[in-house]
């Protein structure tokens, strides 16, 4: 078993930084090579999402075609979003111990694999089955993903931010992406196709990571009971149940004989609270904390997630009833519905290659403050639409907007939360990302569900939407508002100045990433952490540096 300051551990490069951060890797031969690899990582942060999408306009076809009840066609959605919630944390952990290429490669194949098999599905509870099992791939591909771009791009800098733009896109436009081209193929043949479409995607995926993943740069460790302690099983297992509890109450409660009301549901929810926060106290206390809670010290760290998690609150909301509407109000067919969302893609890679080029030049929390405000402004709009408004005066800019603010946040929150953790926890950095984006839309899901049903039994008779088929899903979209309203309050708190520049001096932020892996791996109580805080003290009067964060 390596010690604790190996390269591996400490989170050092395994071999020395290329001089000029913007020149391309040298594990690659080409810019293509580079090019295509950024690409399979960006689709396999998107799977999930383009799962969901799919799911989305072909559930009620699937569900008329295989006699589904309306709780297994609920489950077709929630199915894959709790498998992958559930697990990503641990997936990041096994990614950072034991390499990330085999496991990112294997995870893309079976991906393909188990579409292909959904796409046979005779039964109702069959497809469900198999949808938690893609839920799992989709979650195991992501991490290994993300920390094999924090290890091949160490150092802020430009590339940096245009490969990072490139994989923030992908969750997002997933969803909508998944919703066309599953729409296309359910319209021109069923919805088994959907499922064969994805099969073949992320097989040729899987071939072209084959041939463009550079090999692991770190030492895998040994398997020992070393390595069995620092995979934190019981962190792993609190956050299994934890999570996996509360997204099922989340998802059962609007369904539930009694709603949320109905005893097993509470249940479900209280069990998951206290199983998540059992896992905080664990992580504080434990020697090898999956998440080394002292990242949540820094102001800027916790209030860039939270005003994340606030919009992914929203955003999915949106996506997934603006679709229901366009299908159960305007009457689209899945295709129509697809041609409709179609602003967000087209808008969402206009964003993302204009993240790529600012975030080194504008303060990124004016980047924050835009999304946020983009966000609010998208909801509200398709708040105040009703039936028979005409589709590009409302609902057209909210489409366009929302992806403004999704995409403006995802990239900030992205590079500030790699840059935060060592490069040996790539892997749990983009996990825990990922991780709070798809709890917060299963959150968000319930809620929803819940206020849309609400609205739908009691219907107004008098006011602005009186006697409207729109007044439910204007229901929901308020919601989207009012958590995205609370996320443009926090914005002015912010103290995040540009990412992606070079270091002036890079001796000293070498010396600064080995001290903070250092207090990360080992923990502030321990002889190494203790000679962190007083070497990290004068280094902090001497140079004026925050050792928890180097701000531009």
């Amino acid at each position: 078993m390596s010690s604790i300051t190996d390269p591996e551990l400490t989170g050092n490069p395994s071999s020395p930084p290329i001089k000029n951060a913007n020149e391309r890797p040298e594990c690659f031969k080409s810019t293509l090579h580079e090019c295509l690899f950024v690409a399979s990582t960006t689709l396999s942060v998107a799977a999930t999402s383009f799962l969901l999408g799919s799911v989305t306009v072909i559930s009620s076809f699937a569900g008329r075609d295989l006699g589904m009840t309306s709780a297994e066609i609920t489950w077709m959605n929630a199915a894959s979003a709790l498998s992958s919630g559930a697990l990503l944390l641990f997936f990041g952990s096994l990614a950072d111990l034991f390499g990330r290429k085999s496991m990112f490669i294997g995870s893309l194949f079976l991906f393909a694999v188990f579409n292909l098999a959904a796409g046979f599905s005779n039964t109702g509870i069959t497809l469900d089955i198999l949808n938690g099992v893609l839920g799992i791939w989709s979650a195991s591909m992501v991490p290994p993903a993300q920390g094999m771009l924090g290890v091949i791009y160490p150092q802020a800098s430009q590339r940096k931010n245009k490969v990072f733009a490139c994989f923030s896109a992908g969750n997002p436009l997933g969803f909508v992406a998944g919703s066309i081209f599953s729409g296309l193929a359910a319209q021109i043949f069923s919805w088994r196709a959907s499922f064969w479409l994805l099969a073949i995607v992320y097989l040729v995926v899987t071939i072209m990571a084959f041939f463009t993943v550079p090999n692991d740069a770190e030492s895998k460790v040994q398997w020992n009971k070393e390595t069995v302690r620092r995979m934190d099983l019981v962190g792993t297992g609190l956050t299994i149940v934890g999570i996996g509890l509360f997204c099922a109450a989340l998802s059962l409660g609007a369904d539930a004989p009694q709603g949320w009301k109905t005893p097993y549901v509470l249940v479900f929810l209280i069990l998951g609270i206290l199983f998540m926060a059992a896992f905080v106290c664990w992580e504080i206390k434990y020697e090898y904390a999956m998440i080394p809670m002292s990242i949540w010290k820094d102001r800027d760290f916790s209030l860039l997630l939270a005003i994340l998690s606030l919009g992914m609150l929203g955003f999915p909301v949106f996506s997934f009833w603006v679709a229901l509407y366009f299908q159960q109000v305007d009457g689209m067919n899945p295709l129509l519905t697809g041609v409709h969302l179609l602003p967000m893609i087209i808008m969402g890679l206009l964003i993302n290659a204009v993240a790529a080029f600012v975030l080194h030049k504008i303060s990124n929390k004016q980047l924050m403050g835009v999304g946020a405000v983009a966000y609010l402004i998208a909801f509200v709009l398709a708040a105040v639409n009703k039936d028979g408004i005409t589709y590009w005066a409302l609902l057209f800019p909210a489409l366009c907007l929302c992806v403004i603010g999704t995409d403006f946040e995802f990239n900030v929150a992205n590079m500030y939360v790699v840059s935060s953790l060592p490069l040996s926890r790539q892997s749990i950095a983009g996990s825990l990302v990922q991780t709070i984006s798809r709890l917060c839309t299963a959150v968000g899901y319930g809620i929803a569900t819940a206020i849309f049903q609400a609205v739908q039994k009691s219907p107004s008779t008098s006011g602005y939407y009186a006697n409207n088929a729109a007044e439910p899903y204007a229901g929901v979209f308020w919601f989207s508002a009012a958590v995205c309203g609370v996320s443009v309050l926090l914005v002015p708190f912010l103290r995040i100045g540009t990412q992606g520049h070079e270091q002036k001096d890079e001796g000293m932020a070498h010396e600064i990433e080995r001290t903070i892996a250092e207090e990360t791996m080992i923990g502030p109580g321990s002889p190494v952490g203790n000679m962190r805080g007083e070497k990290g003290t004068a280094m902090e009067e001497e140079t004026g540096l925050d050792l928890n964060r180097t701000k531009t």
